[in-house]
């Protein structure tokens, strides 16, 4: 993985490139990429793009970037990997392309020259890049379907500044920190900043899969490409009628397809493994191929020892079976008190998660390893998590009295006092959101209620933030046109808690060890492969994928009730700050996650102690 930077002086009034603010973006990154760094600044010194390298396939320098055709009419900065590339150049080269490298970000190149902006129509990967049309004096920038890889910009009116992290791009020094009451808002209702919002009013995320163009008349865009609402939506017109275990065989065959296409590298790939159906079937298909000596690693707290939440002698077990080279790593609450600064520096935008991913590619990184497959995305898919089922729960609920004006509201500020001491304050809004699945899926999910920002932030600046969020309206046009429950409920995950948060994270804490990190179920084909097959009444479900295997997955496993990748971190908050009641739970760390981002980034928005 890597990370990318540029700047585009797009009107006649902008100052030329600065090469020292992009040298200082680049370097911010370092991590992202220690083996390599380069620049291309254009000879007019209206463009320049940067790159940190981290090289995973052809290793040699003829794949450093930025990369140029052989003419010098493109230029590219490329984070990410394309697992297609190979059969995409065998095209290109049958069309008379020549190529110079091994590498993918090659492909990309020529893929542009040859079908323009549509050529991401085409790429199966994880991916944010910049490609500077010197015909069409234009940038265009895209970035993958599911939001794998991170993409911010700015634009002042006259320049165009695009990087892989905020904190980079903060680092040129030509940004203001304005902040982003809307980023703020999003932040304590999630738990993680919703795209395209970051804390600075100045700077955006490109969405997943949208591309955004850039040329002396200014932006166009961001274009959407790939809707996971639309896919699912074609699903369900394409619905095969195969028996139920036929579409099991279908499902693992996809999968196996994915994972053979992640294992694409000229480094080796290990995998993290926890107890878990997800990451475990992964690893089964990965070890099929008999020239992989797959290594997994796992994470063991002492905390957990004796519960259900340890993964420590299940994951070797799984791993045995199929024989993995495996190892365990255990994690102490000082380990946690020790890193805590870094994990905070590190963190690119704030986040309640993160933590078991930063030590997990910590371990990784010290045994060596440059690449790790995870098994996120299984539960968004399979229908993992609780919320498959609360979300219709609450939304039949709330719908007895939905239709009566105001009485949400008014239900919520007479019981809010009361859920506030004997239960969770978001019960007190069952009536007020729960009606519809986007609010009652902000009530599952949500940290705090919008009701509880004022006295979470500056009560004008949390009323300006809410109020731009629109955060039910978005919630609701994400799942349009979609009725099966189970597609609803999966289009949500897969669209705000795995993009915002599972996936943000699984980048900065990878690339805090210059570790990247693939997620097979999150790709392209096998999402149109999948969704056809688990929008009937038959879906298949992780168990059944489980035992398709051969041999299949051990019953401890199969068997084993739902726990999810935890880390203590509330016990071990609860020892360094305290016993009192805002330093427990997900709340008080929210709190102390916001007050570290709002001081190191120095943005004027205070965080009150209530």
């Amino acid at each position: 993985m890597c990370g990318i930077a540029g700047i585009y002086a797009y009107r006649e009034s902008a100052p030329p490139v600065d090469e020292q603010e992009l040298l200082r973006i680049r370097e911010h990154m370092i991590k992202r990429g220690p083996d390599g760094a380069g620049l291309w600044i254009s000879p007019d010194r209206k463009v320049g793009l940067a790159h940190r390298r981290l090289a995973i396939i052809d290793l040699s320098e003829a794949g450093a970037q930025p990369m140029a055709t052989a003419d010098g009419n493109f230029h590219i900065t490329f984070n990410g990997e394309i697992y297609n590339y190979r059969e995409l150049r065998k095209e290109l080269e049958a069309k008379g392309y020549r190529f110079h490298s091994n590498s993918d970000t090659e492909v990309l190149l020529h893929l542009y020259a040859e079908r323009g902006p549509d050529m991401v129509r085409a790429l199966r990967g994880m991916y944010a890049f910049a490609l500077w049309d010197e015909h069409k004096k234009g940038m265009f920038l895209a970035r993958d379907p599911f939001g794998i890889k991170p993409l911010y910009y700015a634009a002042d009116g006259r320049t165009f500044r695009f990087a892989s992290q905020v904190k980079a791009l903060v680092c040129g020094g030509a940004i203001g920190n304005d902040p982003e009451p809307a980023g703020h808002a999003g932040f304590f209702v999630w738990g993680s900043v919703p795209e395209p919002y970051t804390l600075y009013k100045a700077i955006r995320a490109v969405p997943a899969g949208a591309t955004l163009w850039v040329d002396r008349s200014g932006l166009s865009g961001p274009t959407a490409f790939f809707s996971i609402a639309e896919e699912f939506a074609k699903a369900r017109e394409s619905n095969p009628e195969q028996s139920h275990g036929s579409r099991a065989e279908r499902a693992l065959a996809a999968l196996r397809d994915s994972v053979r296409h992640h294992m694409i590298a000229d480094v080796p790939v290990g995998a993290f493994l926890s107890a878990g159906l997800d990451s475990a079937t992964i690893m089964a298909l990965a070890s099929e191929d008999s020239q992989i000596n797959l290594r997994t690693l796992t994470l063991g707290f002492k905390e957990y020892l004796g519960t259900p939440n340890d993964e420590t002698a299940l994951a070797g077990l799984a791993s045995a079976r199929y024989g993995a080279h495996h190892e365990t790593r255990w994690v102490t609450r000082h380990d946690f008190e020790t890193e805590l600064p870094r994990i905070l520096a590190v963190m690119d935008q704030p986040s309640i998660d993160g933590v078991n991913t930063y030590f997990v590619s910590k371990a990784a990184a010290e045994a060596g390893m440059k690449v790790a497959i995870s098994g996120l995305g299984g539960d968004e898919l399979f229908g993992g998590y609780p919320s498959f089922r609360d979300v219709p729960r609450i939304r039949r609920a709330a719908s007895v009295l939905g239709s009566v004006p105001k009485a949400g509201e008014l239900f919520r500020r007479a019981l809010s006092p009361l859920a506030r001491q004997l239960t969770s304050p978001k019960y007190a809004g069952i009536l007020e959101y729960g009606g519809s699945y986007g609010g009652a899926y902000l009530l599952r999910r949500a940290v705090f209620m919008p009701w509880e920002l004022p006295q979470l932030m500056d009560p004008g600046l949390a009323a300006r933030g809410w109020e731009d969020l629109q955060q039910v309206p978005q919630l609701e046009g994400s799942i349009r046109g979609l009725g099966k429950e189970r597609q609803i409920v999966s289009a949500l995950e897969l669209s705000w808690y795995m993009r915002n948060q599972l996936l943000r994270d699984s980048d900065w804490a990878g690339m805090a060890h210059s570790l990247e990190i693939r997620v097979p179920y999150l790709d392209v084909s096998f999402f149109r492969s999948l969704a056809p097959l688990i929008t009937g009444e038959h879906a298949p479900g992780k168990a059944d994928l489980a035992r398709a295997l051969k041999p299949p997955l051990p019953d401890e496993i199969v068997n084993r009730a739902k726990t999810g990748f935890t880390v203590p971190v509330r016990e071990w908050c609860i020892d360094m700050f305290g016993k009192q009641a805002e330093a427990r739970g997900i709340r008080g760390w929210a709190k102390h996650v916001m007050l570290h981002a709002s001081a190191a980034l120095d943005v004027r928005v205070p965080v009150t102690a209530r």
